[in-house]
C-alpha cells in the first residue's frame, strides 16, 4: 500500500508499506471532476498545479491535526497505469477503507455560508447543499461511507460539517441505509437484497463499477473484466455471492466438532489457490480454452457414462493449467445443486502442496464443504487420532481410505474430481498415480480429470485404468495455436496500449510473437514480460532476441542475468528460491540472502531486485514464486554451475546457517506477548507487524536444511556440529523459544517430526567427529 506524506518543504511524497507494516494513516472520501484530480504519475513526474492538489493538501493538513503522519487519496496512491496493481487496489479497496484511522468526506459542492432566515435566525444553509451533493450519488462512496469507523464530513472550505454518528438521522433519511449498518454493524447481518438496496440509485463513471463497487460491501475477491459490461459484472457478482452464501450456510449447519475436524482437514484451499493461478499466469481468456468444449476426447470423458478418467498431457507452457481452470469453470456452470466439483493444484516449488497426501486432503476439503454429511466418514477416524490423523506416517493409508469409502457412499452426489500438475507430485507420486487409476471405475457418479506433462512413468500407471480418456496437447496442435493467437493478441494490445505503440511496432511484435510461439503460451508470457521494460524505440531491434523455445529463452535470459550489473545477488536469489522447500515471503527472503542484509530496510529495492529476475521469479501478495515450474527445472538442469558454484549441498548448508543466525537473534520468550502459559492458539492473533515475519520458514525448515546438506564434502563445516558448535550453541539457548515459536506458526507437529530427524542426522554424523 502506497501512503502519502507531507515533507517540511509542503511537498508530498509516496512510500510503500508491506501489509504488516502499514502505520495508521488517514484516508480520503470524495468524488472526482474529470481532468482535475492529481494522479500517481502526477506526483511522480511533479507536473505543475491542478484543482485536486486542493484536496491533497486539506487531508494531509486535516492529518496533521489528528496526530497523523501519512494518508491517503485514491486519484494518486495507485497506479491505475499498471492493470494488476489497479485490480488488487480494488479488491482492497473496502479494507483499506475499514483499517483507516480516520476517513475525510469532502464535499466539493457543499458551502458553510450563512443566509439570514425569515424568522430573523441565523442557520447554516449547508443541510440542503449536503442531502443534494453529488457524493451520495456514486457508486464507490458507498463502501467509503460504511467501510471506516470514523468519518467526518467536510465542506469545500475545509469545515467540518460533523461526522458519520451526529449526522447519521440526515444520511439515513438520504441514503436509505439503516442507522445500525451507519454504527458499524457487521454487514453480513443485512441481507444481501437490503445491502443491493443502498446502491440501486447510485451511478458510476464505467458501467462495470457499479458491480465492482459492491466487492467489499458483499465481502468478496472478484477479478476485474473492464468491457465485460454491467449486464456480465453483476451476474458474476451474483454468482460469488450465491456461492458465499451457500458457503456460509453449509458451514453453520456443522457442528463444533465437524469445524474441527475440517480445520484439521484444512492443508490449502484449493479455491484460493485457483485464483493466484490466475491473477500469477495473467487473467484467463474464455477463448484460449473454449476450443477443449468441442474437442471429441473431451466430449466423449463428459458425456459416456463408461468414461471416467480423462487425461490431458502437453509439453511445459502449453497451458494445462489455464486449460483445467476453464474446464473446472465450465463444470461449474453445467452442475446441479447437488452436484459436487473438487479440485487440486500440485506445485512443485511448495513441499505443502507437492505430494500425495496433501491432494487428497484438498479433495476431501472440498467435498466435504460442498456436501457437509460426508465429514462422518472422516470423523470416524479423526475422533482418535484428532490433527495427528492428517499428518503422521499413516496420513496416506488413512485419507486413502477415507476417500475410497466416500466414493462408494451412495448419497455422493454426481461428483467431477480435477488434479492439475500431477508431475509436480514430488513425493508418492506412484501411489497417487495408482489409487487415481484404481479409483476412476470405483462410481459411477465420479468422473476424474487429471493434467499431466508427456511423462512415460504417468502414462504407465493411468494406463491401468479401465475407462480412460487421454487427451494429448501436441495431437490438437491446431487448436492449441489458435488458443495460443488469442492470447497473443490480447498481450500486444495490452503492450500497445502500455507502451503507445505505431502501428508498425504493433504489427512487428504481433508477427515475431505468432511465428515463435510454437503453441506456447508460456513462452509469450514470458516474453510480454520482457517487452514490457523496453522503450518503444527500441522494440523492432531487440525482437529477435528473444529466440524461439522455451530452453532457448530461459538461456538467453539467464545469460542477460549474468552480464547484469546485480549478477552476484540475482544468482543468490535464484540459488535460494530453487532450494527452499516453500515459496518464501521478502522478509523471509531477505533473512535467508546474505546480499539482502544491506537493502533489508528497504522494501523497494528488494522488490527492484526482484524484478531483474522477473524471467524466473514473479512476486505475489508479498510471497516470492517461480513464474513456472519449468523455469526451475532449467535452473537446475542447465544453469546449475551458474547458481551452484560450490553445488546445492553449500546452499542448504547457508540456509541453514542463516536460519540458525536469524532465530538465535529474534526468538525469545512469550514472542506475541500473550502472558499466559497454555493460551490456546485458536485465540492468538498474529500481532502487527509479526515478529516472526523473518523467520518463520526457519523456524520450520531450518532442519532440513540441515540434514539436506552433506557435512562430510567439507570438514571445516562439521565444526558447527561439535559441542559449542553453532546447533549446539542454538539449542542449548533457544531450544524452548523454537518450540513456543513452532506453536506459534501451528507447526508443532512438523517440529516433532524434525527433532527425530534431527536426532539421527547427529547420531550418523557423530561417527565422522570422532
Amino acid at each position: 500500500m502506497r501512503l502519502l506524506r507531507r515533507s517540511d518543504t509542503g511537498e508530498f511524497g509516496l512510500t510503500q508499506f508491506r501489509d504488516e507494516a502499514i502505520p495508521p494513516y488517514a484516508i480520503l472520501s470524495h468524488t472526482w471532476t474529470e481532468g482535475h484530480e492529481v494522479t500517481f504519475r502526477d506526483l511522480e513526474d511533479r507536473t505543475g498545479p491542478k484543482a485536486g492538489y486542493d484536496k491533497i493538501y486539506f487531508c494531509g493538513q486535516q492529518a496533521e491535526r489528528d496526530g497523523l503522519r501519512y494518508f491517503w487519496v485514491d486519484t494518486c496512491c495507485i497506479d491505475k497505469s499498471n492493470h494488476v496493481e489497479l485490480q488488487e487496489a480494488i479488491n482492497s479497496m473496502f479494507r483499506w477503507y475499514q483499517n483507516a484511522a480516520k476517513c475525510y468526506v469532502y464535499l466539493s459542492d457543499v458551502s458553510t455560508t450563512k443566509r439570514k432566515a425569515s424568522s430573523e435566525v441565523f442557520e447554516y444553509s449547508w443541510e440542503l447543499a449536503f442531502r443534494e451533493s453529488r457524493w451520495f450519488t456514486r457508486g464507490w462512496t458507498l463502501q467509503e461511507l460504511l467501510a471506516p469507523h470514523s468519518v467526518k464530513f467536510f465542506s469545500q472550505d475545509g469545515k467540518q460539517l460533523g461526522d458519520k454518528s451526529t449526522l447519521k438521522r440526515i444520511i439515513h433519511e438520504i441514503t436509505g441505509i439503516t442507522t445500525k449498518a451507519l454504527q458499524g454493524a457487521p454487514l453480513c447481518e443485512f441481507d444481501v437484497s437490503e445491502r443491493l438496496s443502498w446502491a440501486q440509485s447510485r451511478q458510476t463513471t464505467r458501467k462495470e463499477d457499479k458491480a465492482y463497487s459492491l466487492l467489499g460491501i458483499f465481502g468478496i475477491y472478484m477479478p476485474l473484466i473492464y468491457g465485460e459490461g454491467e449486464e456480465h459484472a453483476f451476474k458474476r457478482l451474483w454468482k460469488e455471492i450465491t456461492e458465499l452464501s451457500n458457503s456460509v450456510q453449509r458451514q453453520q449447519a456443522l457442528n463444533k466438532e465437524d469445524q474441527e475436524c475440517i480445520k484439521h482437514l484444512r492443508l490449502t484451499d484449493p479455491r484460493d489457490d485457483k485464483k493466484r493461478i490466475e491473477e500469477t499466469k495473467g487473467r484467463l481468456l474464455e477463448d484460449s480454452y473454449r476450443w477443449i468444449l468441442e474437442n471429441s476426447d473431451f466430449r466423449r470423458w463428459r458425456d459416456d457414462p463408461q468414461s471416467r478418467l480423462l487425461w490431458i498431457k502437453g509439453d511445459p507452457g502449453k497451458g494445462k493449467t489455464m486449460l483445467l481452470c476453464g474446464i473446472i469453470n465450465e463444470l461449474s456452470k453445467s452442475m446441479t445443486k447437488t452436484d459436487n466439483l473438487s479440485y487440486f493444484f500440485c506445485q512443485a516449488t511448495d513441499s505443502r502442496i507437492n505430494n500425495a497426501t496433501a491432494v487428497l486432503r484438498g479433495l476431501l476439503y472440498l467435498l466435504v464443504v460442498q456436501q457437509p454429511s460426508l465429514i462422518s466418514h472422516i470423523r470416524k477416524k479423526h475422533d482418535h487420532a484428532g490433527k495427528a490423523l492428517f499428518e503422521d506416517v499413516n496420513a496416506w493409508i488413512a485419507l486413502s481410505e477415507i476417500f475410497t469409502s466416500i466414493l462408494q457412499d451412495p448419497n455422493l452426489g454426481s461428483t467431477y474430481l480435477a488434479v492439475d500438475a500431477l508431475d509436480e507430485c514430488m513425493v508418492d507420486l506412484l501411489k497417487l498415480l495408482d489409487f487415481i487409476a484404481q479409483q476412476s471405475s470405483a462410481s459411477p457418479r465420479v468422473k476424474w480429470i487429471v493434467s499431466s506433462r508427456n511423462w512415460p512413468a504417468i502414462e504407465e500407471r493411468l494406463a491401468k485404468a479401465g475407462q480412460r480418456v487421454r487427451l494429448s496437447l501436441e495431437l490438437n496442435a491446431e487448436s492449441v495455436s489458435a488458443a495460443v493467437g488469442v492470447f497473443i493478441q490480447q498481450k500486444v494490445l495490452r503492450l500497445s496500449q502500455d507502451k503507445k505503440y505505431d502501428s508498425r511496432t504493433r504489427e512487428a511484435v504481433q508477427h515475431h510473437l505468432s511465428t515463435n510461439a510454437d503453441g506456447t503460451f508460456l513462452w509469450v508470457a514470458l516474453v510480454y514480460q520482457n517487452l514490457k521494460e523496453v522503450p518503444k524505440r527500441n522494440v523492432r531491434k531487440v525482437l529477435s532476441a528473444f529466440p524461439p523455445g522455451l530452453d532457448s529463452l530461459y538461456k538467453r535470459m539467464m545469460q542477460q542475468l549474468c552480464n547484469s550489473d546485480d549478477a552476484d545477488i540475482c544468482k543468490e536469489i535464484l540459488a535460494v528460491a530453487a532450494t527452499v522447500y516453500r515459496p518464501t515471503t521478502l522478509e523471509e527472503l531477505v533473512a535467508l540472502t546474505k546480499q539482502l542484509e544491506d537493502v533489508a530496510d528497504d522494501p523497494e529495492s528488494i522488490q527492484e531486485i526482484i524484478g531483474y529476475c522477473g524471467s524466473f521469479l514473479t512476486l505475489r501478495e508479498n510471497t516470492v514464486y517461480f513464474v513456472h515450474q519449468s523455469a526451475k527445472d532449467f535452473l537446475l538442469a542447465q544453469a546449475f554451475r551458474d547458481i551452484f558454484p560450490s553445488g546445492q549441498d553449500a546452499i542448504h548448508h547457508v540456509l541453514a546457517a542463516r536460519s540458525l543466525q536469524v532465530m538465535s537473534a529474534t526468538l525469545k520468550r512469550d514472542m506475541y506477548s500473550l502472558h499466559e502459559p497454555g493460551y490456546l492458539i485458536e485465540r492468538v492473533e498474529t500481532p502487527q507487524p509479526d515478529p516472526l515475519a523473518s523467520s518463520r520458514y526457519s523456524c520450520i525448515y531450518w532442519v532440513d536444511h540441515l540434514c539436506d546438506w552433506n557435512p562430510i564434502s567439507s570438514a571445516a563445516d562439521l565444526i558447527d556440529l561439535q559441542n559449542e558448535g553453532s546447533v549446539d550453541e542454538f539449542l542449548r539457548q533457544k531450544y524452548l523459544n523454537w518450540l513456543e515459536a513452532l506453536s506459534l506458526c501451528k507447526s508443532m507437529s512438523k517440529g516433532v517430526v524434525s527433532i527425530a530427524k534431527l536426532e539421527a542426522f547427529i547420531m550418523v554424523i557423530s561417527r565422522f567427529l570422532l
